[in-house]
């Protein structure tokens, strides 16, 4: 028997290990496991080169809890160590076996998990004792038993194991007794080993019997030592694909969109799968959805970093040894592979994308519409990305067909073009409720675009900038008349007089209704005399303002600011010709001294006003200046009793109020009472 003393710097070194190693507590099962699969990928790699002569066939590494005991232990059949290799290895910290092997045996030893020579020491965050019992498969070896209490203190003596291998075996401390629950350690297993390359047994299977659940003879093996990333991809079929995406997600009932197979060995080692997922028609804020390992240990699935902030809305699984990582293999470090990595998982994905463009079009287009939320969020987050995806990007119309940019700007050149050569594009996010507009823009021969997506407005921004020598302009096509929208040279003209048009605009405002939030304007506009004699619009610009403030937490404001909503009436319609001969008719008398007042009254103000020209204030007489504040006042007072004529007209006029209320339920925004009282208005109008 032999004791001394672990070749540490400082006695306080313990109970940092114990509590400050690894970021998750519960990662040392992970290391204590994968050092045991080390054990036996270090055993395999000497059998196949013919350094040891032994059987391999049953590699298997075991965990077991006692509970009686108080004892969770992890036995592996590997390569073991010998007295000196104990001495060297666990009796000074950090000096990796697995370090020095690889080194050795570089050229066969790359699925070698470790690199630190820490994680045996984890086993101390949860243990009072740890004892460590091994042989070397060399023949002739002496077992050994190591035995540590969390101090420098260590008892090393012969031991009389007879089968090559280790075991690790944990004294749970009271604090820690969860990991004694079997429960919490197959979830754990579950979590950071399920495909480790070594099979991994948790006691024995169980079957239902008798109405009670026993154990049969058969292990319990619980993880997968050949997952679908590390076989090559000519070898996979697309059930296997499927097969794999359900194993990594037993709660994910839908099938994948598609998947790409990552396959690289330089210039650096990369392997995986990435799902494209079908989600909803939004961000899904649950990102860690892909799965990080080293070797097929599980490390992580906070993968930001390395997979581009737009991918991570992706599943699947990327597996690379050459991801520089911390002790605790939790977070990763910044360095020139993972930057390389990221921007190759960027190009795989949209060399993919490109080649389903080209190939598969009708395939894509199936999908499209749940593809296109990582293709904008790609294109708004990744610069290189986003040039690459000009090329295969698409837009569909409300008619349900599919164009990319180039498709769609020669579709539309000849006919949306304005007076000014720009080339604007309607679009519709709502076809439902802006089916109005859409109709009139149709029967204009203009077609509309359907962009109902949540990253649709930032995206509609990013385009105009990046096109901007092509001049395209988007524009919803609710946001204005449809003349105005695409003007041209030859647009309709307005056969109202100008006081005939005021009037109008005053009669229509006087009836408009009170609403939360919204601001209302009243403007009457030359449309055809087939359009509708009164349209709602809102304005482009101060719309899409609105929708980025929900976005972008900086642009709250707008998101504040009340909506404005333009009520277009046109000014050629029949009905509205019909209404300006009956405002002529029933307030002529009221009206025209009123308009002669204001008329006589301007023209002194035009008097006076020209009077002051050239003068300084100071040089103005008194009493013009007087004159100038009374005829103000005068014609503030006319223009008030010319409203209350209109006002009073309007509110009597039942037309006035129907032609409100119709472009309002053409726009979902007639409810309640006001819905209930343009019924019981309509029926008195058939009366």
């Amino acid at each position: 028997m032999a004791s001394g003393k672990i070749g540490v710097s400082t006695k306080d070194l313990f109970p940092i290990i114990k509590k400050f190693l690894y970021s998750d507590h519960d990662i040392f099962l992970r290391e204590i496991v994968a050092n045991a699969v080390d054990a036996s990928q270090k055993l395999k790699v000497l059998a196949q080169r013919g350094e040891a002569n032994v059987n391999i066939d049953d590699l298997c590494v075991r965990v077991s809890v006692n509970k009686e005991a108080g004892t969770l232990t992890v036995s592996d059949n590997g390569i073991g160590m010998s007295r000196e290799e104990v001495e060297k290895y666990i009796n000074q910290i950090a000096f990796s076996g697995a370090e020095e092997f690889l080194e050795k045996h570089k050229d066969d030893a790359a699925t070698i998990i470790g690199h630190f020579g820490l994680g045996f020491y984890s086993s101390f965050m949860v243990s009072d004792k740890v004892e460590l019992l091994t042989k070397s498969y060399r023949d002739g070896s002496q077992a050994v038993r190591w035995t540590c209490t969390g101090d420098p203190e260590y008892t090393l003596e012969d031991d009389s194991r007879d089968e090559r291998g280790t075991d690790v075996i944990m004294h749970v401390t009271e604090e820690e007794k969860e990991f004694l629950d079997e429960n919490k350690i197959e979830e754990l297993l579950k979590k950071y080993c399920k495909f480790l390359p070594i099979k991994i047994a948790f006691g024995k299977k169980k079957e239902w019997k008798d109405g009670k659940q026993v154990e049969t003879a058969e292990d319990n093996i619980i993880n997968n030592t050949e997952p679908a990333w590390t076989k090559k991809p000519a070898d996979l079929k697309e059930e296997d694909y499927k097969s794999f995406y359900h194993e990594l997600y037993p709660n994910q009932f839908e099938e994948p969109l598609f998947n790409i197979h990552l396959n690289v060995d330089y210039p650096f080692n990369l392997t995986g799968i990435l799902y494209f997922p079908k989600i909803k028609n939004q961000i899904d804020v649950n990102r860690n959805k892909i799965q990080l390992y080293c070797n097929q240990v599980f490390v992580t699935d906070q993968v930001e970093g390395i997979v581009p902030d737009f991918l991570t809305l992706l599943h699947g699984v990327i597996d690379s040894p050459d991801i520089p990582l911390n002790v605790s293999r939790s977070y990763l470090q910044s360095d020139s592979n993972v930057k390389k990595i990221s921007s190759h998982i960027t190009k795989k994905v949209a060399d993919r994308l490109e080649d389903m463009f080209k190939k598969e079009r009708t395939t894509l287009e199936e999908k499209w519409d749940d593809l296109k939320i990582f293709i904008q969020y790609g294109m708004l987050t990744d610069e290189k990305f986003a040039e690459r995806a000009q090329k295969f990007i698409l837009f569909k119309n409300v008619d349900g067909k599919y164009f990319s940019i180039e498709e769609y700007k020669e579709l539309i050149k000849a006919n949306q073009t304005d007076k000014n050569d720009n080339l604007v594009v309607l679009y519709a996010n709502d076809k439902e409720a802006q089916f109005t507009a859409i109709q009139s823009a149709q029967n204009k021969g203009y077609d509309v675009l359907l962009m109902d997506g949540q990253l649709e407005t930032p995206l509609m921004n990013q385009l105009e900038q990046k096109l901007s020598e092509a001049k395209i302009r988007f524009t919803r096509v609710d946001s204005d008349v449809i003349d105005k929208l695409i003007e041209k040279e030859n647009a309709a003209q307005l056969s109202l007089t100008t006081r005939q048009k005021g009037d109008l605009e005053e009669a229509v405002r006087s009836q408009l209704p009170k609403m939360d939030k919204i601001n209302f304007t009243v403007s009457v506009e030359a449309l055809g005399e087939d359009d509708m004699p009164v349209v709602v619009t809102q304005n482009e610009w101060m719309r899409r303002m609105k929708e980025m403030s929900h976005l972008q937490s900086g642009m709250s404001f707008y998101g504040e600011m009340p909506d404005s909503i333009n009520i277009v009436v046109n000014g050629n319609h029949a009905l509205t010709t019909k209404l300006v001969a009956d405002i002529e008719a029933k307030t002529k008398a009221q009206l025209d001294p009123i308009y002669a007042d204001i008329d006589s009254k301007s023209a002194r103000k035009g008097e006076l006003n020209k009077a002051k020209e050239g003068k300084k204030d100071e040089e103005v007489p008194q009493a013009e200046k007087d004159e100038m504040d009374s005829l103000n006042k005068s014609i503030d007072d006319l223009n008030a009793k010319k409203q209350d004529v209109l006002k009073s007209f309007a509110g009597e006029e039942k037309l006035v109020g129907q032609l409100i209320d119709l472009a309002l339920l053409s726009n979902n925004m007639l409810r309640g009472e006001a819905l209930t009282n343009f019924i019981k208005r309509s029926i008195d109008m058939m009366k």
